[in-house]
């Protein structure tokens, strides 16, 4: 489990321009990008009074996912694209610890990822909040796109969103491509659902 890669936007662009290194801020998000804040940053919440909190501060998405409709990483607005990881069957309140590539020799058993949880961040953290509800701005990227990111049931019910998963910085730091992500789970299991 891993940092594919990373990218960022100081405007609201849809899709976000890969870069080396990501910046997070604890409490507001990605250095630089446009949906960095305490409050909510998207341009469909904006007009929300008073503004509600930004549960939406970084979006991750696994590679595996994107691969699907053969989308590059930050062009449908993510921050961090992951690979190895299953992000849509973890919890709300589920924490991704980053910690650098050579560790270990890049290889992480369950010995190693209890020790590296054991230690008080200096290293990024990022805690679960929600999915990503997959938005019109997907099939202004490219006509069609959106529905990839959603699964159907037989009445063409929504049952599952698929366009990754928003999350809020609590321990801030440097996030690079290749660096390990190590899972600490909640005390109790609540499914993600959209925020």
């Amino acid at each position: 489990m891993s940092v594919y890669g990373v990218a960022r936007s100081a405007t609201h662009e849809f899709s976000k321009t890969p870069v080396p290194t990501l910046t997070l801020l604890p409490g507001l998000g990605v250095e630089g990008d446009c949906h960095s804040g305490v409050h909510v940053r998207h341009r469909s919440r904006l007009h929300i009074n008073p503004p509600p909190p930004n549960l939406r501060q970084v979006h991750l998405i696994p590679k595996e996912i994107l691969d699907v409709p053969g989308v590059e990483p930050g062009q449908i607005g993510e921050n961090i694209t992951t690979v190895g990881l299953d992000l849509l069957s973890l919890g709300v309140g589920t924490k991704l610890h980053f910690f650098p590539a050579e560790m270990n020799g890049g290889e992480l058993d369950q010995d190693d990822e209890e020790r590296l949880l054991s230690q008080t961040p200096p290293h990024p953290v990022i805690v679960l909040q929600g999915l990503r509800n997959p938005c019109p701005q997907i099939d202004k990227f490219r006509p069609g796109l959106k529905e990839t990111f959603i699964v159907r049931n037989e009445e063409r019910n929504i049952v599952e969103r698929t366009a990754g998963v928003m999350g809020t910085v609590e321990a801030g730091g440097l996030v690079t491509p290749n660096m390990k992500i190590v899972i600490e789970d909640p005390k109790e299991f609540l499914a993600l659902g959209c925020v």
